[in-house]
C-alpha cells in the first residue's frame, strides 16, 4: 500500500465562503462549526462564510477560520471512510490542524488555543513596525548570512518559512525585510514579494507571544499524545508525545518553519501521497516545487472530497 500523508494549510489560504459546501450538506461538518461558534462566543462561521474579507484577514480570526474549516474536512473524510493517514503535517498555524488529526488536541481546545495564539501574535509587536517577504530564486545559505549581515547594522531580519527550493520568506522589523530584500536582488535573487501580514511572525520578535503560549499550553489540559506522527515545523521530525508536542508548538512561535525539510522527510519515510486538507492548495504547489514526482491531491470542497472518497474506495476493492 502506498503511504499518505495528510498537509494542512496555514495563514493566507483563507478565502470568504471557504467550507459553506461542507456546512450546507455534511451533519458531521456543522457540528465542527457550531462548536467553534460555542466555543469562542462569536459566530465565526458567519464571518467564514460572509466575511468581510478583511475582517477574515484579521490573524486572530484567520488563524480559527482555517483551522476549524480542516477540521470539519477531516471530520467528513472520518465519517465517510475508516481511512487513517501514515503522517500528518501543518504549515505554521496548520501543524495545530495536524495534532487534531492526530488524536492529540481535541477539536474545542484547539479552536480555542489557535484564536489565543492569533491575538498574542498579533499583539507581539506593534503594528507597522514589522514585516515579512517572499525571496523567490535564492539560495538558503547565501540568504541567511545576508540576514546575519543586516541583523548586524541594527536591522533585525531573519528566515521564517523555508517553503521551497527557492522560495524563503524573511521576518523582522520592516527596516531589516526592506534592506535584506534589496541586498537579496542586488545578489541574484528573482523577485522580492513583501506580504501582507500584520507582524513578523516566526522570528524572535514573537517572544512575547511565544511566553504566552508556553503558559497556556502547559496549563491546557486534555492534550493527549499523537497516534499519528506529526512533522514538526521547528525540526522537520517526527513528533509522537504530548510533551514533545508542546515544546514543539512553544518554539514554533519563534523558529522558522521547515516545511521543505518536512516534506523531505516524509518522502525520506517512505510517503508517495499528499493530500491537502482544507482550503487552498498553496502547499501541494509548494510539494510539486519540491518534488515533481510527488503524488498530490486537493480537498478543498465538497466536489474534491467526495472525488478523493471515491478514488480511495476504489484502491480499497482493487488492493
Amino acid at each position: 500500500m502506498k503511504k499518505v500523508a495528510f498537509i494542512f494549510p496555514g495563514q493566507g489560504s483563507q478565502v470568504v465562503g471557504m467550507g459553506k459546501d461542507l456546512y450546507g450538506e455534511e451533519p458531521v461538518a456543522r457540528r465542527i462549526f457550531d462548536e467553534a461558534d460555542e466555543r469562542l462566543g462569536f459566530s465565526l462561521s458567519r464571518l467564514i462564510f460572509e466575511g468581510p474579507e478583511e475582517e477574515l484577514r484579521l490573524t486572530y480570526n484567520t488563524q480559527p477560520a482555517l483551522y476549524t474549516v480542516s477540521s470539519a474536512f477531516l471530520a467528513v473524510i472520518e465519517n465517510r471512510t475508516p481511512f487513517i493517514p501514515d503522517y500528518v503535517a501543518g504549515h505554521s498555524l496548520g501543524e495545530y490542524t495536524a495534532y487534531h488529526a492526530a488524536g492529540a488536541i481535541p477539536f474545542g481546545i484547539g479552536v480555542e488555543l489557535v484564536r489565543k495564539r492569533g491575538e498574542w501574535m498579533e499583539e507581539a509587536y506593534p503594528a507597522g513596525r514589522g514585516a515579512m517577504a517572499a525571496i523567490l530564486g535564492m539560495e538558503r545559505e547565501p540568504l541567511r548570512l545576508l540576514c546575519e549581515e543586516v541583523t548586524r547594522e541594527g536591522m533585525r531580519v531573519e528566515l521564517a518559512n523555508l517553503n521551497s527550493p527557492g522560495q524563503i520568506v524573511l521576518s523582522g522589523t520592516r527596516e531589516g525585510v526592506e534592506e535584506a530584500g534589496k541586498r537579496a536582488r542586488e545578489r541574484g535573487a528573482k523577485r522580492v514579494i513583501p506580504l501582507q501580514v500584520s507582524g513578523p511572525f516566526h522570528s524572535s520578535l514573537m517572544s512575547p507571544a511565544r511566553e504566552k503560549m508556553e503558559q497556556k499550553l502547559k496549563e491546557t489540559e486534555g492534550l493527549k499524545d499523537p497516534v499519528i506522527p506529526v512533522i514538526s515545523n521547528v525540526s522537520a521530525k517526527e513528533v509522537t508525545s504530548r510533551e514533545e508536542m508542546i515544546q514543539a508548538l512553544i518554539q514554533q512561535v519563534t523558529s522558522p518553519v521547515l516545511w521543505e525539510d518536512s516534506i523531505r522527510r516524509l518522502i525520506q519515510l517512505g510517503v508517495t501521497t499528499f493530500v491537502e486538507v482544507g482550503a487552498g492548495s498553496v502547499l501541494t504547489g509548494l510539494v510539486k516545487k519540491i518534488d515533481k514526482g510527488a503524488e498530490t491531491r486537493n480537498v478543498s470542497n465538497l466536489e474534491q472530497l467526495r472525488a478523493w472518497v471515491k478514488e480511495w474506495e476504489g484502491e480499497m476493492k482493487n488492493a
